[in-house]
């Protein structure tokens, strides 16, 4: 049924939209709005619609979405899906656990060890006394009760007994309110009903909202106030219902109004379909009024919540907006361009100026928007206000402004700054970008001097701290010290000063009689007594801690305070109270948030503690008096001990932990509840046993550690918001294990196998060394048989040489002997022919006989055969064996023939001639059947 009213609703936006617009346009430049953030479906990373908000005692904030329910711990959003993927339309958070509805169910989400949610139905102990299709829209508590309202029933939950009752309607509940501890609902047949000791009871005259629809029911100085969604809101006293205010509700008919809340301060704030948010006080007025237009993420608004803080939540149809109520900021943005960047800003006659790149505008303090100043289009640099008159400076000159017109006194171009001078209240120095003029009030009317003649730089930034002395800050040249004449008609003296060194953003000033003179390297000041420029260490340590943004420094002489500008935040400087050192006062509005113009940064006392600071996009006041001191809480979220997968795997927050040595690779979130837009949480943490000193301050809420070696832990966090430290520290310790290979159980095996090694080790070494001494024995062994069969070698040789000098000598012999053969057989035979010769002689005969006889001896030969045979053993019988054929000549012949004897020596051996001896040749030759290319001496050899 409520799908179909959603449906018309969203119908009823493209016709009201066009109207919406248009009836506030008007007042839009009117709305000092506080500050806004925006969450988008992407940033939170579930659905678009958001139909209930609630937050814990811990300031964490509960979603219902259509996806599910979100978590936002300050730091980041968390999705939990409904347990039956459905649409989650409603949420709220008891004591420490956070109650959900949604289709055909409803149950509690609680906190488990590990920092994530777990859910619990309760629904599922009546669930076949559901009805088909329910959908629980509404959750609130009373006392030991909670009621979860569908569109039909209400289940009453017992927490003590655990039991339920239910509260049924034959036409249906379309709301459930609770009212100063009443149970209020709104019955489409019987009107406003309320709980009285556990029953419904009609509300007198209530049947007069029978065919409206009621959007919130609230306590209003003792009357019930009724919000309708399309009639308007009426008071309820007694029986008697009335319109609450009837102007109020003349606006409020061409609204459709879905959510409402009574906030702390008793306004009423009215959420609709497609007009954003409407805010009305106490008296029945429209305070402020809140679109897509300046601020919203969407103009249709579904749920309403009001946090701890004060702060509001709205739940968008797409998206979640969340409203800084007590900021000590108010926001004025001009989305509509008609203002421009805001340069200067000043109240002079209860008449708010603005200097813009655009021109000068006005607002009186009730009027609804700002107006053009005439004559002002284009940039304004300066609004001073002196003798009471009010200057502008402006890119095309000097303006004298009064009211809503201005009139043009110089028309030098690019008037940067007017100052007074000492002891001469006609003349007026100014800076241009030409350089130096003076002003001079003429008969009540001013008009320019003089240029200062003698220097033409450019003089944004000058101060005067003597008649006849002026300094000059050029931001790419330095500063400069002028000399001039006491008419101050020219320039007598240009220096630089040398130790201030020129920077982007750069500035000089003059505060309590002091020059001060900032840039990226410090802040430097010098008094009437200095000679030179030293570095102000107080000052300058605003810019090493909090980061340089811009070295503009501003003034203020309605509260005498200094102003410097850093990334982080703005520092106002007031003088102190019981000492000479100054007091520093710190606002948190973060370079990354202010938009403002780097250089250019204005800021001016509006109201007493109230300053404009401009913006790129318009004007932020500052209210300091709101800048209080917040009660923080750091703590942290989840233990992550597989970051680097898929899935996480969260371990137990509660107690110390104890991780195997491969859960080594942790993720820890942690984050305070802060929501403020121009509040920026940082963070510092230590790893007591990785390292003892904390990281450096980031926005970062949470840190990954990788490959952590095994030992004790102790993860400390802390946290700090602007420059107040948050005073808790949250930590968890866990161990991680020793690796299995080096436990106490694997050193006791490693020890046990150690000393197995070592005698194992001592066993092989007495093995080794035995072996070795056994091949030392060996090798001895081997060495004197070595040595031995050596020794028989020596031997063996000198037997052989030895022999081997025996045959020889044998063979010297039976060469001895056969040359003695030979010779003597040769000098018988020449005896023998000389005998022959000589034949008649009887005589001789038997002398030739005997001589025959001696040649033809046959001991001769058996002694030259023993010898033979002696020399060349077996030689004989080789032939033998080899020509069975052979007669004893021819083996004598044969040795002969081995002794290498030519025919003519083995004649007188054979007692032959030669020739015949050439003869046994060749028959020996013929027996041995030689080829006729063997040589018969070399054959023998060869045998």
């Amino acid at each position: 049924m409520l799908k179909l009213k959603i449906l018309s609703f969203r119908k009823v936006i493209k016709t009201l939209i066009f109207i919406g617009l248009c009836f506030f346009c008007g007042n839009l430049l009117s709305q000092n709005l506080p500050p806004i953030q925006y969450f988008s479906p992407k940033h939170y990373k579930a659905e678009n619609q958001n139909w209930a908000l609630s937050q814990s005692d811990d300031k964490h904030i509960y979603v219902a979405n259509s996806k599910g329910l979100l978590e936002f711990n300050g730091a980041e959003w968390t999705l939990y899906p409904s347990s039956n993927k459905t649409i989650l339309r409603s949420v709220k958070v008891f004591k420490d656990k956070i109650y959900t509805g949604s289709y055909m169910q409803f149950g509690f989400w609680s906190k488990t060890p590990k920092g994530a949610l777990s859910y619990t139905s309760l629904s599922d102990k009546i669930k076949d006394k559901l009805l088909e299709d329910e959908q629980f829209w509404k959750i609130t508590n009373l006392d030991n009760w909670l009621l979860f309202q569908s569109l039909n029933r209400i289940y009453v939950y017992n927490l003590k007994t655990k039991t339920f009752k239910i509260l049924s309607s034959d036409a249906g509940i379309i709301k459930m309110f609770k009212v100063n501890n009443t149970i209020y609902y709104q019955d489409r047949a019987k009107g406003i009903l309320k709980l009285e000791n556990g029953e419904p009871t009609v509300v007198g005259g209530s049947t007069f909202f029978n065919q409206k629809v009621i959007s919130g029911l609230y306590l209003l100085d003792n009357n019930l106030m009724v919000v309708t969604q399309n009639n308007g809101i009426y008071k309820v006293s007694g029986n008697v219902i009335s319109v609450w205010s009837q102007n109020l509700n003349q606006k409020l008919l061409k609204y459709s109004i879905y959510s409402s809340i009574k906030t702390k301060d008793n306004s009423l704030l009215l959420g609709t379909i497609s007009n954003g948010l409407i805010k009305v006080n106490s008296d029945g007025v429209i305070k402020q009024h809140i679109n897509q237009v300046n601020g919203l993420g969407n103009n249709t608004v579904l749920s309403l919540f009001q946090d701890l803080d004060d702060n509001l939540w709205l739940g968008l149809d797409n998206g979640i907006n969340f409203i800084n109520s007590n900021s000590p900021f108010k926001i004025f943005n001009d989305d509509e361009g008609a203002l421009g960047s805001v340069y200067a800003s000043i109240v002079y006659d209860d008449i708010l100026y603005l200097g813009t790149n655009q021109g000068l505008f006005y607002k009186k303090e009730n009027q609804t928007k700002f107006y053009p100043v005439d004559n002002t289009k284009g940039q304004v640099w300066v609004l001073k206000i002196i003798n009471n008159q009010l200057f502008c400076g402006h890119n095309s000159g000097t303006f004298l402004v009064k009211k809503d017109q201005a009139e043009r006194i110089a028309s030098i171009d690019g008037t940067w700054d007017l100052k007074t001078i000492k002891g001469k209240s006609n003349l007026l120095l100014q800076g241009n970008y030409n350089g130096l003029n003076v002003l001079e009030n003429k008969k009540g009317a001013w008009q320019l001097r003089n240029k200062i003649e003698g220097f033409d730089n450019s003089s944004r930034f000058f101060v005067m701290p003597k008649t006849n002395q002026i300094f000059v800050s050029h931001e790419y040249k330095g500063v400069f010290k002028l000399e001039v004449d006491a008419d101050l008609q020219k320039v007598l003296k240009v220096s630089k000063v040398k130790n201030l060194e020129k920077g982007l953003f750069s500035s000089l000033v003059e505060y309590n009689g002091i020059l001060y003179y900032a840039s990226d390297q410090g802040i430097y000041k010098k008094s009437a007594t200095d000679t030179n420029f030293i570095k102000d260490s107080l000052l300058t340590s605003l810019y090493d801690v909090q980061g340089y943004s811009s070295g503009k420094l501003i003034t203020d002489q309605a509260t005498n305070s200094l102003w410097i500008i850093t990334q982080k935040g703005i520092n106002y400087i007031s003088p102190g109270k019981l000492s000479k050192v100054p007091k520093v006062s710190f606002i948190p509005l973060p370079s990354a948030l202010r938009e403002g113009i780097s250089g250019y940064e204005s800021i001016f006392s509006v109201k007493p503690d109230t300053f404009l600071f401009g913006t790129s996009k318009g004007y932020i006041l500052i209210d300091v008096t709101q800048i209080l001191a917040k009660d923080y809480h750091v703590s942290i979220n989840a233990i992550n001990k597989s970051p680097l997968g898929n899935t996480k795997n969260l371990i137990d927050l509660n107690q110390d932990v104890i991780l195997n040595n491969k859960e080594n690779n942790l993720d820890i979130g942690y984050s305070i509840a802060e929501f403020d837009k121009y509040l920026e949480a940082e963070y510092s943490h230590k790893l007591e046993g990785l390292y003892d000193s904390w990281s450096d301050w980031t926005t970062q809420s949470n840190v990954l550690y990788k490959n952590l070696s095994y030992g004790e832990y102790n993860f400390k966090v802390r946290a700090r918001v602007g420059e107040q430290v948050v005073p808790n520290q949250a930590s968890f310790k866990f161990t991680i294990q020793k690796p299995w290979y080096i436990s106490n159980l694997m050193i006791v095996v490693y020890v046990l196998f150690g000393v197995l090694i070592v005698i194992l080790i001592n066993f092989l070494y007495k093995q080794y060394y035995k072996k070795q001494k056994q091949k030392l024995v060996i090798k001895a062994n081997r060495e004197l048989e070595l040595k031995d069969f050596e020794t028989k070698q020596q031997l063996m040789a000198l037997n052989n040489e030895k022999l081997r000098q025996e045959i020889e000598n044998k063979n010297r012999e039976l060469a001895i002997s056969t040359m003695s053969l030979i010779k003597k057989n040769e000098f018988l035979n020449t005896i023998k022919s000389e005998l022959n010769e000589k034949v008649s002689d009887s005589n001789l005969k038997s002398v030739i006989r005997i001589i025959d006889k001696n040649i033809n001896n046959k001991d001769d030969w058996n002694l030259f055969e023993e010898a033979f045979n002696n020399a060349d053993k077996d030689f004989l019988k080789k032939v033998k064996s080899k020509h069975a054929t052979l007669t004893p000549n021819d083996l004598r012949l044969c040795a002969y023939l081995r002794l290498n004897l030519s025919s003519k020596e083995i004649a007188p051996l054979l007692n032959i001639s030669p020739r015949s001896v050439e003869v046994k040749r060749y028959r020996l030759r013929k027996k041995m059947n030689l080829e006729h290319n063997v040589n018969l001496t070399d054959y023998i050899l060869s045998i």
